[in-house]
């Protein structure tokens, strides 16, 4: 499982990095049933504090998407209601057209960001 945080983005690490969870859950990058790194494992792997982890884990839990489980870490339970397939393939087509015209891929985050709000 890859997850990216950028450090110097403006958006909280912990939604940062429950975006990127729920993201892997979407394209199926990430099974039901698997189950995600141990909070201190992760924020050591990423070099962030263990709360931050914790609390990504929290608002993906009230979400529905993982379960916590004492003792024996997050497993994902649930994937984000609705079907992605066409949102998949309208994202992939964005980043090829992103690539055709050597667009970085913060500049194209921040696009969506401003356009999505």
């Amino acid at each position: 499982m890859l997850i990216r945080i950028d450090p110097s983005s403006g958006v909280p690490l912990f939604d940062q990095l429950a975006g990127s969870i729920r993201a892997s859950t979407i394209t199926g990058a990430i099974a039901l049933g698997e189950r995600l790194p141990s909070a201190r494992e992760l924020a050591q792997s990423l070099d962030i504090n263990v709360h931050t982890v914790l609390r990504a884990y929290q608002l993906l839990r009230d979400e529905g998407l993982i379960e916590l489980r004492p003792g024996r870490g997050a497993i994902v339970t649930g994937r984000p209601p609705g079907g992605y397939e066409d949102l998949n393939t309208a994202v992939d087509a964005v980043i090829a057209e992103a690539r055709k015209l050597d667009i970085a891929p913060a500049a194209l985050a921040a696009l969506i960001r401003e356009t999505y709000q």
